[in-house]
Parts: C-alpha cells; sequence; structure tokens
C-alpha cells in the first residue's frame, strides 16, 4: 500500500470509526453510571430505529434534514469556511417555501407549485447566506460570528412574521393556515403502493431520493468541474489560489450561496413533505446537528450520508429508548449526540498519532519486502 493510500483510508475510515467507538465507549460508562443496562439500550435503540417499517421511515425521515445540512456545512467547509448559520438558513428556506405555496397553491398544480417551492427554499436559504459571506469576503467579519448572529435573527424574524403576518386569523398558535393537498410532497408509503408494495405510515417522503440526487450533486460539483476545484483550491491553500488567478472573494460568495441554499432544503422535508403549514421550530436543531455529520463524514457525500443515517438512528431510536426505560430520557441521547460531536470535532485527532505510526511501520514493512 502506498503512504499517500494509507493516509487517506486512515482519515476517511479508520480515525472516525475509532472516534465514535471511543464515544459508544464513553455513552456505556454514562449508563451504567444510572443503572442502566447498555447492552439491552443498544438493542432497543437499534430495534427502534431500523426493526420495523415505521422506525425506518423515521430514521430516514430524520436522515434526510441531516443530510441536506451536512452538505451545507461541507461545502463551505471545503472553501476554508465554517458555516455554523444552517439553523437560520433553514429557517428563512421555510419562509420561502411559506411564501409560495400561501400565495399559489389555491391554483398552481403540484407539477409547476411543488418546483417552485423547492426553488424558493433554496433561494431564500442562499441569500439569507449571502449576508454573512459579503461581510466576510469584502468587510473582514468573521463567518462564524455572523452566521451566530443571523441564526438569531432567523428565528426573530419568523417570530414576528407568524405572530403578527402570516399567522392564520383567530388561532392561537403561531402558525399559517394549512397548505393545499397540491403542495404535499408524496409519502414513501404512497409511492411503494402505486406499484403494490406495503410500507407503514411514516413522515419519510421522496425528498429523501431529492437529498441522495444532492449528494451525487455536490461530489460532482466538488470533483469533477473547474468551480469545485477553484473552491476547494482557496479552502486549501487561498495563497496559492490567488497566484493561480483565483479570486477568493467570488469564492466564498459562492461557496456561502451554495451552502446556504443545501440548508434551506431542509424545509422541503419539514414543510412539503410533513408539517403542510410553515410554523415555529420546524428546524429543531438540524443546523447544528449538521456540523458533527458533516465532521463525521469527512466533508464527503457519501461520508455525509452514513453519518446522517447514524444521526437520524440515534433521534428514532432514542425516542423508542426513552419510551421502553424510564431511566434514559431524550435528555440523555443529547448527551449521546454531544459525545460523538466531541469526539468526531474537538478531540477528532486524538488517534492520529498512533494511526500514522502503525501506517508508517505497516508501509515500511511492505517496502522492505
Amino acid at each position: 500500500m502506498k503512504p499517500a493510500t494509507a493516509q487517506r483510508w486512515a482519515n476517511l475510515l479508520i480515525l472516525p470509526t475509532l472516534n465514535i467507538l471511543t464515544a459508544f465507549v464513553v455513552t456505556t460508562l454514562v449508563f451504567l453510571a444510572i443503572g442502566v443496562n447498555p447492552i439491552d439500550a443498544a438493542k432497543l435503540l437499534v430495534k427502534g430505529a431500523f426493526g420495523y417499517q415505521n422506525g425506518i421511515g423515521y430514521t430516514l425521515y430524520y436522515t434526510t434534514n441531516f443530510i441536506f445540512t451536512g452538505l451545507a456545512v461541507a461545502i463551505a467547509f471545503h472553501a476554508g469556511l465554517f458555516n455554523i448559520g444552517g439553523e437560520g438558513q433553514a429557517y428563512i428556506g421555510g419562509l420561502g417555501v411559506g411564501l409560495v405555496v400561501l400565495a399559489f397553491d389555491g391554483w398552481l398544480p403540484a407539477i409547476i407549485l411543488i418546483p417552485l417551492a423547492i426553488l424558493a427554499a433554496a433561494l431564500m436559504g442562499a441569500a439569507w447566506a449571502a449576508i454573512p459571506a459579503y461581510l466576510q469576503a469584502y468587510r473582514g467579519s468573521h463567518i462564524v460570528i455572523t452566521t451566530i448572529m443571523f441564526n438569531f435573527l432567523a428565528s426573530s424574524l419568523m417570530v414576528y412574521l407568524l405572530v403578527n403576518v402570516l399567522g392564520e386569523k383567530g388561532q392561537m398558535s403561531p402558525e399559517t393556515r394549512s397548505f393545499a393537498e397540491s403542495s404535499f410532497l408524496p409519502t414513501w408509503s404512497e409511492m411503494l403502493g402505486w406499484f403494490g408494495i406495503p410500507f407503514a405510515s411514516s413522515p419519510l417522503n421522496i425528498s429523501f431520493l431529492f437529498a441522495l440526487f444532492c449528494c451525487f450533486a455536490v461530489w460532482v460539483f466538488l470533483w469533477k468541474t473547474r468551480w469545485g476545484y477553484e473552491l476547494r483550491t482557496v479552502g486549501a491553500n487561498p495563497d496559492a489560489a490567488i497566484y493561480a488567478g483565483i479570486n477568493p472573494k467570488h469564492i466564498v460568495m459562492m461557496a456561502m450561496l451554495i451552502s446556504g441554499g443545501l440548508a434551506g432544503l431542509v424545509a422541503v422535508n419539514e414543510l412539503l413533505g410533513v408539517q403542510h403549514r410553515l410554523l415555529l421550530g420546524f428546524n429543531a436543531g438540524y443546523g447544528f446537528g449538521g456540523i458533527a455529520v458533516a465532521l463525521m463524514g469527512r466533508n464527503h457525500p457519501v461520508g455525509i450520508v452514513l453519518a446522517a443515517l447514524l444521526f437520524g438512528a440515534l433521534y428514532q431510536g432514542g425516542a423508542e429508548l426513552s419510551f421502553d426505560m424510564p431511566n434514559v430520557t431524550r435528555d440523555l441521547v443529547v448527551v449521546i449526540q454531544g459525545l460523538i460531536i466531541l469526539f468526531s470535532g474537538a478531540l477528532e485527532s486524538m488517534y492520529r498519532p498512533q494511526i500514522q505510526r502503525f501506517l508508517s511501520r505497516f508501509v515500511k514493512d511492505e517496502v522492505s519486502a
């Protein structure tokens, strides 16, 4: 095995696996500390996530949102940016969906209305990300600070609009009227029913396939196009990019626009596929979860799908776990997610020296042979 190949496998497979296993070991200790059998808990979690059709549907439904936000973080990261504004971008993407559907669902057919709503989600998410991008590229404001601020601004804006402008009259809860059925995305059970295949009802809808398509599109963009090469070059070495004639300011804008657009697509799954109305809190932490998904997936679309599936399983399996085991609350599931983020993010290089020493010996032995 060549040294470069060994290093690549270490970064893409060995290191993330060790980090996740470490998080699970610490989780086992936490379960033991509260008097819960970790083996029984693991069985319940896996069964809740994959043991029956309804559970699988919920797992893949959560996975869809994490794919969108994980891709959003990855695109920005490849450009050397840390976009932690996925929460706000997803929220404003939902505003775009709501405005389009509320305006046109009374007379546009589904074949036109749904693509318009998807486009609005992406454009509104991109527009919300464009402001921090401009401040970073042309005013020197740090993207981390501005995207954090814009998460709060998006939340406040949505509260104001749903309470004072878009909320349905005579209703206490801050949400719009229900969307017309022409805006509903087909669910998984409905699609399989077209072919005579029974599947339990769940929130899983066709946007899961759309998320997988976005993974393929991101892979093509990053590794098969000139723009993707320029974006990765700026992220790897801005000075070399300038020397090669690449304008980093333009790349920052492009990366954040694509990143914000991908985050905005969370609203497609949530509002067109499940909620069928614009309401507060539909983004539900997916933006921050996408950071962990991107880190675990090493910012590669394939890795992001696998990491998103893990987080989707934790969401669904954790709900089942907290229902069957009184000692295990949803907060403990958040602790598990936090441990995964800790070891996949802040402590991701903890095992790197040991892995490099092992691989260096392996490669030397192979060369000498």
